[in-house]
C-alpha cells in the first residue's frame, strides 16, 4: 500500500470514528461498569443476550436494584452498535408508569450495556400462556373481567403517553407488553421478541419482517402507521388476552391474513369473551382509521372499572403536568349506543378459519369523539425513525 493510500485510509477512519463519537455522547444516563453485576440469562435479543442483573445507584433511594441488562454481541457491526444506543436514547425521553423505564447506559468500554426496568413476570404473551390449563381436560380459566379491563387501561395509558409525545409503536402485541411483579402491564420491548416469537412476523416482498396479524388494513396496504393503526393492534392485543395468547387468525397463512384484513375481515368474538371486551375490540377494528377511538377515549370508556391506584399513577389522569390538555372524557362502553352498520363483502375465508368474520365498516365509534385528519400530529417510530405516512 502506498503512503498516500495509507494516509487516506487513516483520515477516513479518523473521520468515521469522530462521526461515531458524535452519534452517541455519554450523558447523565451513563453508569459506571463496576456498578452492574450480571446474574442470569433471560434470553437472546435482537442485538445480543439479555440478562437479569443488579445495579447500584440507578434508582433513587435504592442502594441496589434488580434490573434487565441488554447487551450487544461481540460480532455486532458498528452500525448495529449505534442502532442499539440510538434505541436507548429514544427511551430517555419516556417517563410514564405504564412504559418500561430506561435506567442507565454503559457506553464506555465493551460490551455496551443498556439498563432497563426488570419485568419479573416476563412478556404478556408468555404470562397469558402460563394461565392455560395444564391438562386438556381442565376448564379454561380466563382472568376476571375486572383484571382484563385493568390490563386494557394500563396498555392504553402507555400508548396514550407515546401518542402525546408523537411516537407510533408500530408493533403493539402481547409479546411487546411486559408484566411486573404486581401484575401491572407496561409497554416495552427488550429487543428480544423477534427472536423468541419469530413466527409472529412475515417478510412481505423482500421488505423487513412485518407483524401482519396485528396490522391494520391501511398499514398492510399502504405502509401507513399512525396512532390509529396502533389502536387496531390494541384490539388484537385484547383478543390475545381473552384467548390466553392464541395466534390471531389461526389456520390462515400470513398471505391469507394480509388479503383478508385488507378486504375488511376481522377476528371473531372468542368463546367466553365478555361482551364489554368484544365491544372494545370491535371499535378498534373499524376499517376507516378515523372512526377508531383514541387511546384516551378507550381509557375514558372503562375508567370507572379501573383500580383506584390508576388515578394516581396513570398518564391519563396526570397529563396536565405534561400538557395543557385535560383528560378526554368518553362515555362508558356499557352505556354506549349501538349504531347498526352494513358488513362489507369479503372473500370467503378457508374452512379452517372459524375464528374470523367480516368487519362492520359502517359502524360509528359508539358515541366517542374521534379526531379529524387535521388534528392528527406527525409521528416518529419508537426507534427514532420518521414515519412513512
Amino acid at each position: 500500500m502506498s503512503v498516500w493510500k495509507l494516509v487516506r485510509v487513516l483520515l477516513f477512519c479518523g473521520a468515521y470514528y469522530s462521526w461515531l463519537c458524535a452519534v452517541y455522547v455519554p450523558d447523565e444516563w451513563e453508569v459506571a461498569r463496576e456498578k452492574i453485576k450480571l446474574a442470569r440469562e433471560l434470553g437472546q435479543g435482537s442485538f445480543g443476550m439479555v440478562y437479569e442483573g443488579l445495579a447500584k445507584g440507578v434508582v433513587k433511594d435504592e442502594a441496589e436494584t434488580r434490573v434487565a441488562v441488554k447487551t450487544v454481541n461481540e460480532s455486532a457491526s458498528m452500525r448495529e452498535r449505534i442502532e442499539f444506543l440510538n434505541e436507548a436514547s429514544v427511551m430517555k425521553e419516556f417517563n410514564c408508569h405504564h412504559v418500561v423505564r430506561l435506567l442507565g447506559v454503559v457506553s464506555q468500554g465493551q460490551p455496551t450495556l443498556v439498563i432497563m426496568e426488570l419485568m419479573t413476570r416476563g412478556d404478556l404473551k408468555s404470562y397469558l400462556r402460563s394461565l392455560r390449563p395444564k391438562e386438556q381436560t381442565e376448564t379454561l380459566c380466563l382472568p376476571p373481567l375486572k383484571k382484563m379491563i385493568q390490563m386494557a387501561g394500563e396498555i392504553a395509558d402507555g400508548m396514550a403517553y407515546l401518542h402525546a409525545n408523537k411516537f407510533v409503536h408500530r408493533d403493539l402485541a402481547a409479546r411487546n407488553c411486559m408484566v411486573t411483579n404486581d401484575f401491572t402491564v407496561k409497554i416495552g420491548d427488550f429487543g428480544m421478541t423477534r427472536d423468541i416469537y419469530e413466527t409472529d412476523y412475515y417478510r412481505k416482498g423482500g421488505k423487513g419482517l412485518l407483524p401482519v396479524r396485528w396490522m391494520s388494513p391501511e398499514s398492510l396496504k399502504d405502509g401507513v402507521f399512525t396512532t390509529n393503526s396502533d389502536v387496531w393492534s390494541f384490539g388484537v392485543v385484547m383478543w390475545e388476552v381473552v384467548t390466553l395468547a392464541e395466534q390471531p387468525y389461526q389456520g390462515m397463512s400470513n398471505e391469507q391474513v394480509l388479503r383478508f384484513v385488507m378486504d375488511g375481515g376481522v377476528l371473531e368474538k372468542p368463546e367466553h369473551c365478555p361482551h364489554l371486551i368484544f365491544e372494545l375490540m370491535r371499535l378498534c377494528w373499524q376499517f376507516n382509521p378515523k372512526m377508531r377511538p383514541s387511546f384516551p377515549e378507550i381509557i375514558g370508556s372503562v375508567e370507572e372499572e379501573l383500580q383506584p391506584s390508576f388515578r394516581d399513577l396513570s398518564f391519563f389522569y396526570n397529563q396536565a403536568t405534561h400538557t395543557d390538555t385535560p383528560p378526554t372524557p368518553a362515555p362508558s362502553l356499557a352505556q354506549s349506543p349501538q349504531t347498526p352498520g352494513s358488513a362489507p363483502s369479503t372473500p370467503a375465508p378457508p374452512a379452517s378459519t372459524a375464528d374470523i368474520q367480516p368487519a362492520a365498516n359502517g359502524e360509528t365509534g359508539a358515541g366517542l369523539r374521534l379526531p379529524s385528519p387535521e388534528e392528527l400530529p406527525s409521528y416518529a417510530h419508537m426507534n427514532g425513525r420518521k414515519n412513512n405516512c
